[in-house]
């Protein structure tokens, strides 16, 4: 594992460090204001910034001014549950950590703070807010030392124990998101970005017969014919799924990308926040 783990975070830091722009101020799109004071009205000033409930106590035009804030809170929640250890090219999971890894060496690099949070059916590892990059090596040795397999995901749990950080936040939750989730409630007190891991098998398989599966949630195995009918049920079922998601996104006003095994994680990452 220490072999795997140095060369994902020797790739990760030059990736970070070196080929993104000097002069981008952040990847980080977070809201990054903070209210000061409110004054009168002035010509000129943005119709949008005013406080119509004291301009209508007061009977003047009020505005609110507010100041750019010099840094951000960066969290990386990741689910592990049992359906992350698999993959075609690379296990999820270890997609999952070279992820987490490329976001906290952003996150510091642009001097925010940035904390990550361990998933499955419960908490099993939450990082504090920090701006040391020794995080980053903690984070993904964790993911790639953990053991998904017979894990549930609790995405309820998660909603619960992000919505207990206080500050304002932009929120990465990382996961295949191919069980149920809700994250209304969340969406509202902080920024979600959704990014969904994913093998191109799984959604797409290719007919193969009959074959012995593992439920990397349960542990039960099974023998599946994964041909004809059951082949076109399965794929329903996954479009079924990723409907449901992606009404999630929406409704909720999340950003999101997916990113599969056998994809370049920085480079998708660069196009989620607009860089080229």
């Amino acid at each position: 594992m220490e072999k795997k783990l140095k060369k994902l975070l020797i790739k990760a830091r030059k990736q970070v460090f070196s080929e993104i722009p000097g002069n981008n101020p952040s990847l980080f799109k977070g809201e990054g204001f903070d209210f000061v004071e409110l004054r009168e009205y002035q010509p000129g000033d943005d119709v949008k910034k005013i406080d119509w409930l004291v301009t209508a106590k007061l009977q003047k035009p009020y505005v609110k001014l507010y100041r750019e804030e010099r840094e951000l809170n960066v969290v990386v929640a990741l689910m592990l549950n049992g359906s992350t250890y698999f993959g075609t090219k690379r296990f999820k999971y270890e997609v999952m950590a070279e992820i987490g890894a490329l976001l906290g060496y952003a996150a510091i690099k642009n001097q925010d703070n940035f904390s990550a949070l361990l998933y499955a059916d419960r908490e099993y590892e939450w990082i504090r807010p920090t701006k040391h990059l020794q995080a980053v090596h903690r984070l993904a040795q964790s993911v790639l030392g953990f053991s998904p397999l017979g894990k549930r995901a609790d995405f309820e749990g998660l909603a619960k124990r992000l919505f207990q950080i206080k500050r304002k936040s932009i929120i990465f939750i990382v996961s295949d998101f191919l069980e149920a989730f809700d994250f209304k409630v969340l969406a509202k007190k902080h920024e979600i970005v959704a990014i969904v891991v994913r093998d191109r098998f799984e959604e797409s398989p290719e007919p193969i017969g009959f074959i012995n599966l593992l439920d990397p949630e349960t542990k039960e195995s099974l023998t599946v014919d994964l041909e004809g009918s059951t082949l076109k049920a399965y794929k329903k079922e996954i479009k079924r799924l990723d409907h449901r998601m992606y009404e999630q996104f929406r409704k909720s006003a999340i950003r999101f990308t997916k990113i599969y095994t056998h994809d370049e994680p920085f480079v998708k990452l660069l196009k989620l926040f607009g860089q080229r």
